[in-house]
C-alpha cells in the first residue's frame, strides 16, 4: 500500500515538474485581469465583510450574517493567490 501511494506522489511530481503542465487560457486570463487589482481589494473586501456580519448580527439577521461573515476567508485566500501569481508569475 505505501509503495502504490509512493508511486502515486511521485507520478505527481513528474507531472507537474514535466513541460507539458501548462495553464488553461481561463486561468492565465483570470491571472491576468485579477493581477491588475491591488492586494489591498481583497483585505478591504475581508474587513467589509466581517464589518457587514456584525451589523447583520446586530440586527438580528442570524442566518445572514452567518452567511455573509463567511465570505472573509475566500476574500483572504484570492489576496494570497494573487499576491503569490504576481511575484512568482504564470506560465
Amino acid at each position: 500500500m505505501m509503495e502504490s501511494v509512493g508511486t502515486f506522489i511521485n507520478d505527481i511530481k513528474t507531472k507537474i515538474n514535466s513541460e507539458d503542465f501548462r495553464e488553461g487560457k481561463i486561468a492565465k486570463f483570470i491571472e491576468t485581469q485579477t493581477a491588475k487589482l491591488p492586494s489591498d481589494v481583497y483585505l478591504w473586501a475581508a474587513i467589509g465583510s466581517m464589518a457587514a456580519s456584525l451589523t447583520l448580527k446586530l440586527t438580528r439577521r442570524d442566518k445572514d450574517a452567518l452567511f455573509v461573515g463567511q465570505w472573509a476567508a475566500p476574500f483572504l485566500l484570492f489576496g494570497v493567490y494573487n499576491k503569490l501569481v504576481k511575484t512568482h508569475g504564470h506560465d
